[in-house]
């Protein structure tokens, strides 16, 4: 709640959006000689959303299934008689409701990739700072072999690159949509344009999205294609927020928000509220694209409750997307990093944790079986008796003009996690 993306998603949004699509199309054949340059002003200027009750409307909206019916009216009303003609002329009401909605998606998602820019830039430094800093890798919850947090960063700005890529990607291929009754622009001809292909893309040009092939009322790729973008994104920005959970817990605390939230009971908590919001965010896009999925299956030439189930989600996806890129931005920008505590827990194993360095070294000194064996069993005693992997190899004969410490020591154990670092951060 509160982000750009919200206010950009609301319904007075949403309404001037309409407004803006109606005055373009107006002004779009006047360009064309289809309507004179007086009804294009007139239109233009009494298109101004302060005029129009969008809480009127949407209740007038039940009656012909959408808003733009009542909007029609009402801004033929404003604009006077000698130019309502000109007014919604040769559209059919999905047109505008479907140039509003990309208009929508556009200005929504430029506000999405300002917050992706700040979440790289952010992710970017810790990963330049942190290079090097050793930290337990973990699979399947357990400790594995050693990382570093820098790697972890530099993979975490490689998703949000992702998104970034998809959600630009989509925002420059969104299309304005004029097809007429049935998709064949019949109307259009009928009042005089010789070319329509022609207006389609002055009306392109006058709002700024990209002019279609086809008109696409039943042919929903544009929708189906932010579907994806914007799923992928949350579930992008998700992976940051539930490695920053798991790592922000009292026992590891690896991570810490830079303000964490407050609680209502207990006084001592700074929850990791952000990533909290990030994660939830992350778990409800997917089933709001979903619809936005389904409703591809659209029949006829217009379809009958497939374009209009795609208002809501595609909406709420937009604004859910949003905030999540926002407090993305907040949480990586503020976010701590407590090096100690991640040095500290490479040792929470007594060494096993460079077991499977051992395995490679010892085989070459001992044989590949005497050194499983021998690695098994010291394995054992290391968690049983609580003892360094390092102190219990050292009584074995065998080993003696092994440099064991060296070969024990977690931060000596990173492999390629500074060149991949490193790497990743070419990556503009």
């Amino acid at each position: 709640m509160g982000s750009a993306a919200e206010a950009a998603t609301g319904d007075p949004a949403f309404l001037r959006a309409l407004l803006d699509a109606e005055a373009a199309l107006t002004r779009a054949q006047a360009s064309l000689g289809l309507a004179p340059d007086e009804a294009a002003a007139a239109v233009t200027t009494a298109a101004g959303a302060a005029r129009f009750d969008v809480h009127a409307l949407a209740l007038r909206a039940r009656a012909g299934g959408n808003p733009v019916i009542p909007l029609v009216a009402d801004l033929g009303a404003a604009v006077g008689a000698g130019h309502s003609p000109y007014v919604h002329r040769g559209a059919t009401s999905q047109d505008i409701m479907d140039t509003a909605t990309m208009l929508v998606a556009v200005r929504t998602l430029d506000l999405v990739l300002a917050d992706l820019a700040r979440t790289e830039r952010a992710l970017a430094r810790l990963a330049r700072e942190h290079r090097d800093t050793v930290m337990p890798g973990r699979t399947l919850t357990q400790h594995a072999v050693p990382t570093t947090f820098g790697l972890k960063a530099a993979g975490w700005r490689s998703l949000v690159l992702d998104g970034r890529d998809r959600v630009r990607a989509v925002r420059d291929s969104l299309p304005v949509q004029l097809g007429g009754a049935a998709g064949t622009l019949a109307a259009f001809v009928a009042y005089g344009a010789s070319d329509a292909g022609a207006l389609v893309e002055a009306y392109a040009r006058e709002l700024g999205l990209a002019t279609p092939v086809l008109p696409w009322h039943t042919l929903r790729t544009p929708v189906a294609d932010l579907a994806g973008a914007l799923a992928f994104t949350a579930g992008a920005l998700g992976k940051t927020a539930v490695d920053v959970l798991t790592l922000s817990r009292t026992e590891i605390r690896e991570l810490s928000e830079g303000t964490g939230g407050g609680s209502s009971a207990m006084p001592h908590k700074a929850n990791p509220v952000r990533a909290t919001l990030i994660s939830a965010a992350a778990r409800r896009a997917p089933q709001l694209a979903a619809t936005l999925y389904g409703s591809l299956a659209a029949e006829d030439e217009r379809p009958a409750g497939a374009w209009h189930a795609e208002w809501e989600p595609l909406r709420d996806l937009l604004r859910l997307v949003g905030g999540a890129a926002r407090d993305a931005a907040e949480l990586t920008e503020g976010l701590q990093v407590h090096a100690d505590a991640m040095r500290a827990h490479l040792d929470l194993t007594h060494g096993l944790i460079v077991s499977e360095r051992l395995s490679a070294e010892l085989a070459a000194v001992l044989g590949r079986a005497r050194a499983k064996e021998l690695l098994t069993g010291v394995a054992r005693r290391a968690t049983s008796e609580s003892r360094p992997l390092v102190e219990l190899l050292t009584e074995e004969p065998g080993l003696k003009d092994v440099d064991l410490v060296s070969l024990t020591d977690p931060t000596q154990y990173t492999g390629s996690a500074g060149a991949l670092t490193d790497r990743a951060l070419e990556r503009r």
